[in-house]
């Protein structure tokens, strides 16, 4: 027999292409050069290229990753050299030229790789080191498939001793815990399962910390606990999958199934087995910490706008139904999501049934004293069976225990559609019924025999049996997030999902020349034509300026940068019109139309080459083959080495390249747990009048858009949800917004827009590391009535991180957004047309995901209208300008008091300090920066407790006038009446007024101090220069100390020597001449 394995080790390729300006040092002014490339333990060296600075290898090496889920962090080490054999004899060592550091996350998969050029790094302070060096960085997967010709095959199961002993298994060996991290947007199944009833896992790690893990998988939620990698998992008893009717005597080995009800007859006596995993609740577990929320919003007073911190000490471990509400009588609970609460859930999960009676289309109802639920009717295709109908649903009830339900019951029966007759049903008693906690297996749905009620004993068509699973669990069961939940009952519209924005790209055109075209020959005399040419990319269009005509060669120039917002998987092509627009009708000469799948990446600044594109449709020619129309030349390229802005750059969450080659290593984790909201207000209403709101929450934070359910008809509803994103750069803001769902009734309402409640952006750079906060912050919205409090949302946020690690504290020096943002920089007015198309572009992507993200939503998450006018915007901004310069201003009132001698004691320790400082000048910069870390250690009894929310008072929310707000909101073009926008005209020139006095003030200043040596008022100029002449010769004449302290004493003299007038050397400025004189 041939056992065949199959065995998939990860290969890594470093193609080491060239180096560019390497640094001579063999004494010969010039270097030999070779590479040393260290990665996994393993060192491989490329050949020597004699005497060459700038080289050219051009050579593959490849090494085996010895552990493929841990290669993201694993070094990878370029180190360059001299090789002293090719020198000139005097060199005892092989210097030094260079290196590279970069990580396994760093590599690209075989086939998308490009060629990145990487500075060369020092290797100490003393190092000497220039130039660049050109790699190609991927892996791959290499599947082997191992055979053993002359392994015999294991002995049947009938020739085994009765009663021998399993194979001994291997010994498990633990270590400790480690950090793992999955990129975003490519899911890898990580889970390892501890559910077994025999595995008993040492008590080192049991109270070990638990390892930090990050799944960035579309699923609810994310483990935080989980056994070592390294650990091989447990023997798992084989399970009996039973695809028919159970045999009438099974052996029961694991515990009993749930009881049936009085109200049914139950089948022959039969034991039914359950999965090794189920067990009941222990009574008096410990529990790690979690967050008792109060039932109330605070009463409102003055903070009411502010953020509060929410009460976790006390009752941390209980456990709470689907409905937000405390299960008396429930014992304490470890819950693997320590930001949230657990949330207890019935999970009944309905698979199919067997030799029902005759029926057309039957469905499962289930009911219990709480709820009700009815699952989708199962529908045969032509020529199937009609008695074996499948339906694959798992329902979610909200559970509560009191302390008296010995007699609760949950029913399951089985109906007919169109003739709703009964085909039988199961009961269950709800507290036989086991509960199951992660990481638990899933429990193993059994066979069920159907029965009548009890009332309903002569029933004909009741038979066969229903495989179905019950059991009692909390939002992390795995069966949650496709689960059809009691609070949410719109499934295709409340279920919670996570996102991926698409992956955006800066398309750059560079449009060169055009030659040949058929121009119009009737212009008239001494008139150039305007021949412009237009470039169109989805909805983006964008048109260049007038082009140069060249007589000599009849071409047209440019020379012009067009750069458009490309996302993928890049489908669309790129359509670039030449256009005569020397009439008013713009006459079409030519266009061509280019795939952006087919057109050059690159990462760097390096040269594309320009191609010629063949005009089609103009004038003369049609597609095809038309006659020649002319050509153009473009260079064409999409830059993967830019961050494309769809943010705000204040709040932005991201700054990551496009291209992955050039990711740095996460630093961190963001950890979010969205619990829930408190007092909102009604937003729709229903029969009758009465009020609802059916709400749920978005959260944002890189490419990543996480939703939870939304929870129907509640004014506090409870998601209990937890997120986690992986931190690339501290400096980035989280946003997490809260609506209201209007597209679950889609079918009856039509397709309205989800209408917003309310945002909270948390920047993580103000948390500190492994600290979890737990507040409520208001929901705010400004509307054109004014500022409106609309609820108050409860969140616990965690930022894990090292804290002062080199690779954390080096985030902080290096250049925000990626090198290309610097080399080749856009224009502001260019970045904000961009930031649109690529808003436009995500909310696109989004809507078309089910259940979709709305564009409302997609705008209003992004900041989209953020630089839309705004009177009360302006307000603010003048305000935090003043509050910035506002040290200045105390220091000036400072030093105003201490010339005033108000305080006789401090203007005399003032003189002493500064003749202090004035006779030991070395004193001065470190005195200086002691003041800035005194004034640090004293602002830190005042430093922020909690993360800050959205500020009413900064944001000049409290007393806006009715009419700025109602300009905000206006369109563009203006909506409202000319006498309304002739109003707003005036007030807007009145503030202009005021704005260009103060520029104009501070022209004169700066000309009055041009006018000092201008010889322009040449008296003054005369009076300048010999006073200067003056002040040279006490310089050169007496000791700068001495006129240092004479100077300091003058200014600081008691008033009883100070004339109440300017002094005479103000008084001389002022009256310096100014440029405003000339203005018309």
């Amino acid at each position: 027999m041939v056992n065949r394995k199959r065995e998939e080790p990860k290969k890594g390729e470093v193609e080491v292409v060239n180096a560019k300006d390497l640094l001579p040092k063999d004494g010969q002014g010039s270097s030999s050069p070779y590479v040393i490339v260290d990665f996994d333990g393993q060192k491989k060296r490329t050949s020597t290229k004699f005497r060459d600075l700038n080289p050219e290898w051009s050579e593959l090496l490849e090494f085996t990753v010895s552990d493929p889920e841990n290669m993201d962090y694993e070094e990878l080490e370029i180190e360059v050299y001299n090789d002293k054999k090719y020198g000139n004899g005097t060199g005892k060592k092989n210097h030094f030229l260079g290196r590279v550091k970069l990580y396994g996350s760093q590599f690209s998969k075989r086939g998308e790789e490009g060629l990145i050029y990487l500075p060369l790094e020092k290797r100490s302070v003393f190092s000497w080191v220039r130039g660049e060096i050109g790699l190609r960085i991927s892996y791959y997967d290499d599947l082997l498939v191992v055979g053993d010709e002359h392994q015999h095959p294991p002995p049947p199961p009938q020739e085994q001793k009765a009663g021998a002993p399993p194979p001994p298994q291997p010994p498990e060996i633990f270590k400790s815990p480690a950090v793992m991290m999955v990129e975003e947007g490519y899911p890898h199944d990580m889970m390892m399962n501890y559910g077994s009833a025999h595995f008993h896992p040492p008590p080192e790690i049991l109270n070990s910390p638990p390892p930090v893990v990050v799944i960035e998988e579309p699923v609810m939620m994310h483990m935080h606990v989980e056994p070592p990698p390294e650990a091989e998992p447990p023997p798992q008893s084989q399970q009996q999958q039973h695809h028919g009717p159970p045999p009438q005597q099974q052996q029961q080995h694991h515990g009993q199934p749930p009881q049936m009800s009085q109200h049914y007859h139950p089948p022959q006596p039969q034991e039914v087995q359950f999965m090794a995993d189920t067990k009941k609740m222990q009574m008096g577990r410990n529990g790690g910490d979690r967050v008792r929320v109060l039932k109330r919003p605070l009463p409102n007073g003055s903070d009411q706008y502010s953020p509060k911190v929410i009460n976790t000490n006390g009752d941390k471990n209980k456990l709470f139904n689907g409905s937000g509400e405390h299960i008396r009588g429930a014992p304490e609970r470890v819950h693997p999501y320590d930001l949230v609460e657990p949330m207890q859930y019935l999970f009944i999960r309905i698979v199919k049934a067997s030799k029902l009676g005759p029926n057309e289309s039957p469905y499962v109802k289930i009911r219990n004293s709480n709820h009700s639920a009815r699952s989708k009717p199962a529908n045969y295709r032509p020529g199937e069976p009609t008695d074996s109908p499948e339906w694959n649903q798992v329902f979610a009830l909200g559970h509560n225990r009191p302390e008296s339900s010995t007699n609760g019951t949950l029913e399951i029966s089985v109906w007919d559609s169109p003739s709703e007759q009964f085909l039988g049903g199961v009961c269950f008693d709800l507290s036989d019924v086991p509960v199951r906690d992660s990481p638990d297996s899933p429990l193993a749905p059994q066979w069920y025999r159907l029965e009548t009620g009890a009332d309903q004993q002569a029933q004909p068509g009741v038979s066969g049996h229903i495989q179905l699973a019950v059991w009692i669990g909390t939002q992390a069961d795995e069966a949650f997030a496709e689960a059809w939940c009691s609070d949410a009952p719109h499934v295709s519209h409340t279920r919670s999902k996570v996102y991926q924005s698409p992956k955006l790209w800066y398309l750059r055109v560079t449009v060169l020349e055009v030659q040949d075209l058929h121009i119009a020959p009737n212009l008239p005399p001494l008139t150039a034509p305007e021949i412009r040419v237009k470039a169109q990319l989805g909805f983006q269009s964008v048109r260049t300026r007038r082009g140069s005509m060249n007589n000599h060669s009849a071409s047209v120039q440019w020379n012009e940068d067009l750069i458009f917002v490309a996302g993928e998987p890049l489908e669309d092509s790129l359509i670039v019109v030449v256009e005569d627009r020397t009439t008013k009708e713009p006459i079409l000469l030519g266009h061509i139309m280019v795939p952006v799948s087919n057109i050059e990446q690159r990462t760097d600044e390096r040269h594309v080459a320009s191609k010629w594109f063949g005009l089609e449709g103009g004038q003369g020619g049609g597609p095809g083959g038309g006659p020649y129309c002319g050509r153009i030349n473009l260079r064409l390229c999409l830059e993967g080495g830019y961050h494309v802005l769809d943010e705000a750059a204040h709040v932005s969450s991201d700054f990551r390249p496009t291209a992955k080659q050039l990711w740095k290593p996460a630093i961190g984790i963001l950890e979010l747990g969205i619990l829930g909201a408190r007092g909102l207000l009604p937003m729709k209403s229903r029969a009758g009048g009465k009020g609802s709101t059916d709400a749920y929450c978005v959260a944002k934070y890189g490419k990543k858009w996480v939703r939870t359910r939304t929870i129907t008809d509640s004014f506090d509803p409870r998601w209990n949800e937890q997120y986690t994103w992986q931190v690339y750069d501290p400096c980035t803001v989280l946003t997490v917004g809260v609506f209201d769902n209007w597209r679950m009734f889609t079918d009856s309402g039509g397709d309205k827009p989800d209408y917003r409640i309310g945002k909270v952006r948390i920047r993580v750079s103000t948390l500190e590391s492994n600290k979890v906060y737990t507040n409520s912050y208001p929901l705010l919205v400004l509307l054109r009535t004014g500022l409106k409090k609309m609820g108050e949302i409860e969140l616990a946020v965690r930022f894990a991180c090292p804290s002062l690690l080199p690779d954390t504290c080096s985030v902080y020096g290096q250049p925000l957004l990626p090198r290309m943002h610097y080399i080749r920089p856009l224009g502001v007015a260019q970045q904000e047309a961009l930031r649109g198309a690529a808003t436009k572009m995500v909310a696109l992507w989004l809507a078309r995901s089910e259940p979709p993200l709305g564009p409302e939503v997609v705008r209003y998450m992004l900041d989209a209208d953020s630089h839309n006018w705004s009177m009360r915007k302006s307000k603010a901004n003048w305000f935090r300008i003043v509050g910035v310069v506002a040290w200045a201003v105390g220091l000036a009132k400072w030093l105003h008091e201490i010339r005033r001698w108000r305080n006789p004691i401090t203007t005399v320790l003032v003189h002493m300090l500064y003749l202090v400082l004035v006779w030991f000048p070395d004193l001065i910069v470190p005195t200086g920066f002691l003041y800035v870390v005194l004034i640090g250690v004293w602002y830190y009894r005042f430093r922020p407790k909690i993360p800050a929310g959205m500020d009413i008072r900064l944001s000049q929310a409290e007393s806006v006038d009715p009419d700025e707000l109602d300009e905000e909101f206006d369109t563009i073009p203006s909506s409202k009446p000319p006498e309304i926008i002739r109003m707003r005209y005036d007030r807007l020139r009145m503030l202009a007024a005021r704005v260009q006095t103060v520029l104009g003030d501070f022209a004169t200043q700066g000309e009055r101090v041009q006018a000092l040596v201008s010889w322009r008022d040449p008296r003054a100029t005369k009076l300048f220069i010999g006073v200067c002449f003056i002040i040279t010769l006490i310089l050169y004449a007496v000791p700068p100390k001495m006129v240092s302290v004479a100077l300091g004493f003058y200014y600081l003299r008691h008033p009883m020597f100070r004339d109440p007038l300017p002094p005479a050397s103000l008084n001389f400025f002022r009256r310096l001449p100014s440029l405003s004189d000339r203005l018309i």
